[in-house]
């Protein structure tokens, strides 16, 4: 008699489950294959033999990492934890920093332990969860073998440190650095349909850059998006030798092929090497805590979403309209650095929110929300002209920090929002040394 109970996760469990179908049921060999496949969790045999071959791809390594999320349906209602198994050949930190892990396309969660990713974002469907998981899974394998870093130099991976002079029909794109050379790489993937032949290869020649389609099918979307390398033909950096480390990769895994475990609620996955009581209480998914008020901060954000935190405060509309007129004030200002803008245009962003909750339902008529904190700067303004020049930028800075201060409570959001003020300011402060020793 069968035991409907067994769960076959390899090809011999799956022939020896095949073989008590047939005898049970006197099917043929190849539909009990397929049966017994789908026992365990598979469409068919064939897509068996090529997850597991997959996985076994994917356990090679000597250091196992995690990669978990978890995952909400509403109609009909059902909810479950996805997480897969990978084993690098190097610690996770010896292929990307933590800043870095930040950055790369898919990953989007915290190390919660050495050996385990967890997203804070709770995915709209199981398969959703299944396909970023594949998705960080590819970038991680795609850094491991290019030994390629992500980059935030968001300019230096163009011809003349300048971001209009982008690839015809660019899409998708990343930006990485190889840290042993600092060389600067701008990876694009357009849908097959977007590609321009002829122009990308006149871009290519007029920049003197190397620009080239790998076999690899990539990470973003493979099979239906390409996978071109982008990088200054002029520094005699191998292009051959990188190109030939991404082609000879291994297919990329993709949710067709899943072959991690799936949990049918939102029990919290611990890694091994989460050890301590803090440890077990990282590897909890932020998106399914029910948040509650404190003294200092309110919680908002979607239901299942990323749970953030705002100030227990209210800053009067006035006073958001001048902080908006600060920001892009900063943002357009040329006496700056770049990096500058990543943390101000956060600020902004944040602030945005804030100021949507804090006059809900008494908008004023004909008011422009977004004009507050985006659109065109005030460019015959005071602040505008306070940024044409470092010092002056400094100063306004300070005086969006001191704005805050006096409208919210100490508490970690607020700290979070003035902390990257902070950084904006030393980034500055750093450009105008720079200036002076260069004259």
């Amino acid at each position: 008699m069968l035991n409907d109970n067994i769960r076959p996760s390899s090809i011999d469990g799956i022939k020896r489950l095949a073989t008590q179908i047939k005898k049970a049921n006197g099917t043929k060999h190849s539909t009990a294959l397929d049966l017994a496949a789908k026992s365990g969790g598979f469409e068919n045999f064939t897509h068996a033999r090529r997850s597991i071959a997959k996985c076994t791809e994917l356990l090679s390594g000597e250091h196992p990492l995690f990669l978990t999320r978890y995952w909400y349906e509403s109609d009909p209602y059902r909810h479950g934890r996805e997480t897969l198994e990978i084993r690098l050949s190097k610690p996770l930190l010896e292929i990307c920093s933590k800043s870095e892990l930040k950055m790369v396309r898919g990953l989007g969660g915290r190390l919660v332990a050495p050996d385990h990713i967890v997203s804070d974002v709770v995915a709209h469907s199981q398969e959703f969860a299944r396909g970023e998981i594949c998705k960080a899974v590819r970038a991680l394998l795609f850094m491991e073998a290019t030994g390629l870093k992500p980059s935030d130099d968001f300019t230096g991976a163009y011809p003349e440190n300048d971001r209009s002079n982008k690839v015809p029909g660019s899409d998708h794109v990343t930006e990485w650095y190889d840290n042993r050379t600092g060389q600067q790489f701008h990876i694009d993937e357009p849908y097959f349909s977007a590609v321009d032949v002829e122009k990308r290869a006149a871009w290519a020649e007029q920049h003197c850059w190397h620009l080239q389609a790998s076999k690899w099918p990539g990470i973003y979307y493979p099979y239906s998006c390409g996978f071109f390398v982008a990088t200054d033909a002029s520094t005699g950096y191998d292009f051959e030798a990188l190109m030939a480390k991404i082609d000879t990769m291994p297919a990329p895994l993709t949710s067709k092929d899943w072959s991690g475990a799936s949990a049918p609620n939102h029990d919290v996955f611990v890694s091994p090497m989460a050890k301590t009581p803090q440890d077990i209480r990282r590897a909890k998914c932020k998106g399914t805590i029910i948040a509650e008020p404190s003294r200092t901060t309110i919680p908002y954000g979607a239901f299942f979403g990323p749970q953030r935190r705002r100030p227990r405060g209210k800053m009067p509309l006035t006073e958001h309209v001048e902080a908006g007129k600060i920001i892009k004030a900063v943002l357009h200002s040329d006496a700056k650095p770049y990096s500058v803008n990543r943390r101000m245009d956060s600020v902004r962003c944040e602030l945005e929110n804030w100021m949507e909750i804090e006059i809900r339902h008494n908008e004023p008529d004909d008011f422009d929300f977004f004009d507050v904190y985006y659109h065109d700067p005030d460019e015959d303004g005071p602040f505008a002209k306070a940024a044409e020049s470092s010092a002056g930028l400094i100063e306004i800075l300070e005086e969006l920090k001191s704005k805050l201060h006096g409208f919210y409570p100490d508490c970690a959001p607020l700290r979070t929002q003035t902390s990257k003020i902070d950084t904006a300011i030393k980034l500055t402060r750093k450009y105008i040394e720079r200036h002076k020793l260069a004259a």
